[in-house]
C-alpha cells in the first residue's frame, strides 16, 4: 500500500484547551460555574478565560513562561486552568497547605513569572517571596478574591504588593483573542509538582497530548454523560485535579465549586444542586461516612476516589449511603488515573463487604494507558499472577510526563531505557489480571525477615467500629528488625461510647492476621497529620515511631 504522510489537516497538535471553543458554541446558555450566589455560563466562562489570556500577553508573559497559582477551588482557579496554557503560558497550580520556604523553592525552581494569589494564602505568599535571595527577581502578584465577586462590591483588601485583583485584570482583557496554540502536541502544557511525602516534590512537566489523552482517558474510562453536575471536592491543585476541569468542559458539566472540603457543605450541596460526579481520596469517603450530619443519599452520586488504597470498610460504609465508588490509580507523573478497577456486572451478586473487597483493588490499565504490570526488581521480568508475588508497578503510555523539570537523573531513573516508567509502588497482580498495590517501596515494613503490607493491616484497623482513620508504619526493633505501629484517630460520634485501649486494638487485630503482621504498638491521635489531598503523611509518623524506639 501506497505509504501516505501526515498533512496540516491531519496533524493539528492535541490540545484540550478546544474544549473550551467547543463548550461555548455546543452548552453556551447551561452553567459552567457555579459558587456560593455566583454562577457563570459556558459562553460566559469562554469569554473571561479568553480575556485572561489576552490580559497575560499584554503583561509580557510569553510563551512557554511559567505561571503559578496558588488558590483553592475557586471560580477562578477554574478559569486559570483554560487562561494560563491560553497565553502560551505553562500552568503550575501550587498546593495551598505548603510552607513559606517550600512555596519559595519551587517558585525559584519554575522560574515563575507571575502568581496568582488566594486572597487567605497571600501572607504565606509574600513571606515565601521574602525568602527569595538578595537581587533574585520575584514573581509578579495577582491577588484573587472571590469574596469580592461574591459580594458585587470592591475589595478592601491592601494590593500594595500586587498588579492588581484578578477581575481587574481580567477586564482589560479582549474577549475575542485568538489563543495560543501549542506549536507542537509535545509543547509542556503543566508543570505539577509532587506532593512530597516521600521525598523532596519534583516538577512534573506534562505535555498538552498528555493532557489530552489523560482527559479524553478519564471520561471514558469514568462513562461520564453529557452535562453531568460535578462537586469540586477534590483540590484542583492536586494533578490538575485529575484532567477533569478540562473534561468538564468537552461535556458541558457544571461545575460547583467548594472552597474547602466539609462533610456538612457537601450533603448540602449534592441536594441543593443534584450533585451527579465527584473526587475525592478515601480520606474524603472517611468523612462523609463518619459525619455527624450522615444520611442516605436521595439519588446514587457517582464518585472517583484513588490515591491511598482504600480500605474495604470504608468503601462498604460509603456505598451503603447510596455513593456509588470507582476506584482508580494514578500518580502526579501519569497527570490522572491511569489503572481503574473495571467493573464486572456479576459482582454486582456478591455480598456488600466481598464488592468492596473487589473494588478495593487498583484494577487494570485504563483505554489510554498503553500497559501496566508488575515487575520483579531482581529479575526485570514480570511477576506470577498469584496474588501473592510482590514487584514493582510499572507503566507506559501517552499520557506519562515529559520528566522532571532540571532533573534529568531523577527522569532516567524512573523512565528507563526499556520503555517502562518505574512508579516506586509495590503491587501484585491477581490471577484475574487486576492489580493491587501493597505499598509504596518505603513503607513496606519488614519484620523478622516477613514483609508486611501497611494497607492490609491498616484495612483490618479500620473495620474496628472505633476507629476513624489508620496508618501504620514501621518502627524500629532491635530483634526483629522492624515491627508495625498503628496510629489511629479515634470516633467523635455518638458511635463510640467506650474508648478502647491499647491492648483491646491489638487484640482486635491478632483475632484477625497473621500474628506477625499485628501491631506491636498502637499511637492515638486527634487526627492523623495529612496532606491537601488526604494522603496520610507517614513520613512524620515513621519519625515518631522511630523517636519512641
Amino acid at each position: 500500500m501506497e505509504l501516505l504522510l501526515p498533512n496540516p489537516a491531519n496533524s493539528t497538535p492535541l490540545t484540550t484547551l478546544g474544549f473550551l471553543d467547543r463548550a461555548a458554541t455546543a452548552y453556551g446558555d447551561s452553567p459552567s460555574i457555579v459558587y456560593n450566589n455566583v454562577s457563570y455560563t459556558w459562553l460566559q466562562t469562554h469569554c473571561r478565560c479568553l480575556q485572561m489570556a489576552s490580559s497575560l500577553t499584554s503583561l509580557g508573559i510569553q510563551r512557554g513562561q511559567v505561571v503559578s497559582v496558588v488558590a483553592p477551588n475557586v471560580p477562578s482557579m477554574y478559569e486559570l486552568q483554560f487562561a494560563v496554557p491560553m497565553s502560551g503560558a505553562v500552568l503550575n497550580n501550587i498546593n495551598t497547605r505548603l510552607d513559606a520556604h517550600t512555596l519559595s523553592i519551587l517558585l525559584q525552581h519554575s522560574e515563575s513569572k507571575l502568581v496568582f494569589v488566594d486572597h487567605h494564602s497571600s501572607s504565606l505568599v509574600l513571606e515565601a517571596i521574602s525568602l527569595f535571595p538578595r537581587n533574585t527577581k520575584h514573581p509578579q502578584l495577582i491577588l484573587i478574591d472571590d469574596e469580592m465577586v461574591s459580594s458585587g462590591s470592591k475589595s478592601t483588601s491592601s494590593t500594595s504588593h500586587f498588579l492588581d485583583h484578578y477581575e481587574g485584570i481580567l477586564e482589560d482583557g479582549d474577549p475575542k483573542f485568538k489563543w495560543v496554540r501549542p506549536k507542537s502536541e509535545w509543547d509542556p502544557m503543566v508543570l505539577n509538582y509532587t506532593s512530597g511525602t516521600t521525598s523532596c516534590p519534583k516538577g512534573v512537566s506534562l505535555s498538552h497530548r498528555a493532557i489530552f489523552i489523560k482527559t479524553m482517558d478519564a471520561l471514558v474510562d469514568w462513562s461520564v454523560p453529557n452535562q453531568p453536575v460535578y462537586l469540586w471536592t477534590l483540590p484542583i491543585f492536586h494533578a490538575n485535579g485529575w484532567s477533569f476541569p478540562w473534561g468538564m468542559a468537552a461535556v458541558g458539566g457544571t461545575n460547583i465549586c467548594l472552597r474547602k472540603v466539609d462533610p456538612s457543605q457537601i450533603y448540602r450541596l449534592i441536594k441543593q444542586h443534584k450533585v451527579t460526579h465527584m473526587c475525592g481520596a478515601p480520606v474524603v469517603l472517611n468523612m462523609l461516612s463518619n459525619s455527624p450530619d450522615l444520611e442516605t443519599l436521595d439519588h446514587h452520586v457517582q464518585i472517583l476516589t484513588a490515591g491511598a488504597p482504600p480500605p474495604a470498610p470504608v468503601l462498604a460504609r460509603t456505598e451503603s449511603m447510596g455513593f456509588v465508588v470507582s476506584h482508580g490509580y494514578g500518580l502526579t507523573e501519569t497527570g490522572g488515573i491511569v489503572v481503574s478497577c473495571a467493573w464486572k456486572q456479576k459482582w454486582n451478586k456478591l455480598p456488600l463487604t466481598e464488592r468492596a473487597r473487589l473494588k478495593s483493588r487498583q484494577g487494570v490499565n485504563t483505554v489510554g494507558l498503553t500497559e501496566a504490570d508488575v515487575f520483579d526488581p531482581k529479575t526485570g521480568e514480570p511477576v506470577k499472577r498469584d496474588g501473592k508475588t510482590v514487584g514493582e508497578v510499572v507503566l507506559r503510555g501517552g499520557s506519562l510526563m515529559l520528566g522532571y523539570l532540571k532533573d534529568t537523573e531523577g527522569t532516567s531513573k524512573c523512565m528507563r531505557e526499556n520503555g517502562w516508567f518505574y512508579t516506586g509502588d509495590v503491587g501484585v497482580i491477581h490471577p484475574d489480571g487486576y492489580l493491587e498495590i501493597k505499598d509504596r517501596s518505603k513503607d513496606i515494613i519488614i519484620s523478622g525477615g516477613e514483609n508486611i503490607s501497611s494497607p492490609e493491616v491498616e484495612s483490618v484497623l479500620y473495620s474496628h467500629p472505633a476507629v476513624n482513620e489508620a496508618a501504620v508504619v514501621a518502627k524500629p526493633d532491635k530483634f526483629w528488625g522492624e515491627t508495625p505501629c498503628a496510629f489511629v484517630s479515634l470516633k467523635k460520634n455518638g458511635e463510640l461510647t467506650q474508648k478502647p485501649s491499647e491492648k483491646e486494638i491489638i487484640q482486635y487485630c491478632r483475632d484477625r492476621l497473621p500474628h506477625y503482621m499485628v501491631p506491636k504498638t498502637v499511637v492515638f491521635e486527634n487526627e492523623l497529620p495529612k496532606t491537601s489531598t488526604g494522603k496520610v503523611q507517614k513520613f512524620i509518623l515513621r519519625r515518631i515511631a522511630k523517636a519512641m524506639s
